[in-house]
């Protein structure tokens, strides 16, 4: 059976995942390996805009001026628009006849040689120790229509068996790109960075206060309390004890971070234990369990100034063990704890929305009542120290699991040619709606992850919770594959962003 197609031909070639792409039948070297494919026959295809090349099952492959008008009308992004303006510009430049009697690859190969030329005048040299700039978001409408050309990984995932064979024989031969990606308007995400910028955080307003702190009409303690970590959640914190009126002593490892809070009316103390003596009731509320306990253990710490006067509230995400220990030092030196772990995100901190989780010193809670009613919407006291930590890891084991579910369907709904906006619009008039993948879903299709909740802490939650998990000898297959997850997209470089931003791990 002859083939329909040879060699010189000018056609519409479509790769798996992605929309036609304008394209030319191209002759493979005598060292690459033509795949077997159980379905048709498969061409060696030359993607126009791109100039890179892919084995295509014919079955996948038209005419290009038969299907021209067809496929034009139904992709409007700015990567396909102009790849058939470089086909346009082939077809002109080889005159009128698309079939050159002579020698139907001799303006090909002039093509081909001259992107080659600008590759060596032009390619830049990468150094190590200077990563590339990452890549502008890529909307929402270009997001399945992107040119068929992502790197090796991504191109073999987009593959049936037979084409994956046949790129694997390119990873060797080494003629699987013979230029250089084109620039395109909008980057996409395909093309994600091996380096990630940390996201811009907003400069927070610490004197505006917010109209969620208004209404509560809270009467101040007449204590004094004391703030170890302006961070992410910390800041919103102590601005709304600030604006509720208590008298605040603040610290922070970055001292600059200090200097709005102490305009606000908050004082700023040394060390740890310079605002430990100076308070009657201390909060601390840092990264994660070893900063805790060095805050707690460490030089110029906590433990130097703890005493029976003294109450500690550490409302750092942590695990039970870990505030076991710091029980123990505390309540060693005569003073009060308790373990005040917080549901929110940043938003909800600075608004005075979080939901406070305690446990400990029933006393201590009672006398930081005034202060949880400005942080928070609702407080709960859980009994002995150990029971706060582990609803809050139970609770965040169901926010990571929640969150890599929603990335994978919006990263199918995207694969598929679905508008996400559309999924989450329809998501929200089902019983699955809620305010936590409304707020994930909308970063999602926004792309920018500007950090409410950081990846890398969510992802520290779920670790603890597996380790739960062991000791209880529980099994938690669903947490272990979300946080295997979670780290890629953490390796990655995606820490510091939101943790809606797994989608990009999901997405590829």
């Amino acid at each position: 059976m002859d083939e329909s197609f040879k060699i010189g031909d000018l056609v519409w070639a479509k790769m798996k995942g992605f929309s036609p792409w304008p394209g030319r039948v191209a002759s493979p070297t005598k060292d690459l390996k033509r795949p077997v494919s159980k379905k048709s026959r498969l061409h060696w295809i030359f993607f126009f805009g791109t100039n890179n090349y892919a084995w295509i099952e014919e079955v996948n492959i038209k005419p290009y001026a038969e299907y021209k008008d067809q496929f034009i009308k139904t992709n409007k992004s700015v990567p396909f628009k102009d790849a058939v303006e470089a086909m346009e510009s082939y077809i002109k430049n080889r005159g009128e006849s698309c079939n050159d009697a002579d020698d139907p690859d001799a303006e090909f190969n002039r093509l081909r040689e001259s992107v080659s030329e600008q590759k060596k005048d032009t390619k830049p040299k990468i150094r190590k120790d200077h990563p590339p700039k990452p890549v502008a978001k890529r909307t929402n409408s270009e997001s399945s229509t992107g040119p068929p050309t992502p790197n090796k990984r991504e191109r073999s995932n987009s593959l049936d068996g037979g084409q994956l064979s046949g790129l694997n024989s390119l990873s060797t031969s080494g003629i699987a790109n013979h230029s250089p990606p084109r620039k395109r308007v909008v980057s996409s995400l395909l093309d994600r960075p091996t380096s990630v910028a940390r996201p811009e955080r907003p400069p927070l307003d610490v004197e505006r206060i917010s109209k969620t702190l208004q209404e509560k009409k809270i009467h101040p303690s007449s204590l004094k309390f004391g703030f170890l970590g302006l961070g992410i959640m910390g800041s919103g914190m102590v601005k709304n004890l600030l604006n509720s009126g208590h008298s605040v002593i603040v610290w922070n490892r970055t001292p600059e971070k200090c200097k709005d809070f102490v305009k606000a009316g908050a004082e700023k103390g040394m060390t740890p234990s310079d605002v430990v003596q100076m308070a009657d009731i201390t909060f601390s509320c840092v990264a994660d369990p070893q900063a805790a306990k060095d805050m707690v253990f460490g030089n110029c710490g906590v433990l130097l100034e703890a005493s029976s006067s003294k109450g500690y509230v550490e409302m750092t995400g942590i695990d039970a063990e870990t505030s076991q220990d710091i029980a123990e030092a505390i309540q060693g030196k005569g003073g009060r704890y308790l373990e005040a772990q917080v549901q929110g995100s940043k938003t909800e901190a600075e608004e005075g929305n979080l939901v406070i989780l305690a446990a400990g010193d029933r006393t201590l809670f009672d006398d930081c009542q005034s202060c949880f009613e400005a942080m928070g919407k609702s407080s709960f006291f859980l009994g002995e120290v150990g029971s706060a930590t582990k609803m809050n890891l139970v609770l965040q084991l169901m926010s990571g699991v929640t969150l890599a579910g929603l990335a994978e369907g919006m990263a199918l709904a995207d694969r598929a040619g679905l508008q996400q906006k559309d999924i989450l619009e329809v998501l929200e008039l089902t019983s699955l709606a809620c305010p936590f993948i409304h707020e994930k879903g909308k970063c999602i299709i926004e792309g920018g992850f500007q950090c409410h909740l950081p990846l890398q802490h969510l992802q520290k939650d779920l670790k603890l919770s597996l380790c739960m998990g062991d000791q209880l000898e529980q099994p938690l297959p669903l947490t272990a594959a979300t946080n295997e997850v979670f780290k890629h997209a953490k390796r990655q470089g995606y820490g510091d962003h939101d943790a809606s931003s797994v989608y990009i791990r999901a997405r590829f």
